[in-house]
């Protein structure tokens, strides 16, 4: 794994006297990153977004960052060679902690297709912090799915570096959760994220 970019010369680190406690005591729940993983199609974002949904009309304080939003601004600069894939899950990982640290659940909807990114990301984070999962469907569902038209572009040789395609994607070995999004109905997606997240202390029974 690759070691973290430098720190900026002559920058000292400023401790707030309102900390990641108060603030999760204050929103009563802890923070967390809520990582989802999988190809295009797969299912992440609209698994996040139900998620959030869920979680909002509970009284969490969530966020979702996705993948095509965040290209807009943050990482507009960037484009899809390994490099650039690198340099993107480093910013999201380092904006996540950010909003993890200010008590919020956030949950991230990237195909992030390396392993050394997603850990690197888990590096960034205290143990139970980082909770990956990943959305499992086959290939031929995502393309069957295709609302954005990627897969034929990709095919046919417009989109070049395209992940499962022309660029590989490599399976979580031991993501935190596995959920089947090629085969289940959204509502059961959605419930085993969550029964993951009471299991693991981060909200109360849903």
């Amino acid at each position: 794994m690759s070691t973290q970019p430098p720190t900026s010369p002559n920058v000292v680190w400023h401790h707030a006297t309102v900390t990641r406690a108060r603030r999760e005591a204050q929103n009563g729940h802890r923070g967390a990153i809520i990582w989802f993983t999988g190809l295009s199609g797969s299912g992440k974002s609209t698994l996040a977004h139900a998620v959030e949904e869920i979680l909002h009309q509970q009284g969490c304080r969530t966020f979702v960052l996705d993948g095509d939003n965040v290209r807009h601004g943050l990482c507009g600069d960037l484009g899809f060679s390994s490099k650039d894939r690198e340099e993107n899950i480093r910013r999201i990982g380092e904006m996540a902690k950010l909003f993890m640290e200010a008590g919020v659940i956030v949950l991230t909807a990237f195909i992030s297709p390396y392993r050394v990114d997603r850990e690197r990301v888990r590096g960034m984070v205290e143990h139970g912090d980082f909770i990956e999962i990943f959305c499992d469907a086959p290939i031929e569902v995502c393309e069957a799915r295709d609302v954005k038209g990627m897969y034929k572009k990709a095919r046919a040789g417009l989109i070049p570096e395209f992940t499962g395609i022309s660029s590989p994607y490599e399976v979580p070995k031991n993501p935190e959760l596995t959920v089947n999004t090629g085969g289940l109905e959204l509502e059961a997606c959605v419930q085993q994220v969550l029964d993951e997240m009471v299991q693991r202390g981060l909200i109360n029974s849903i």
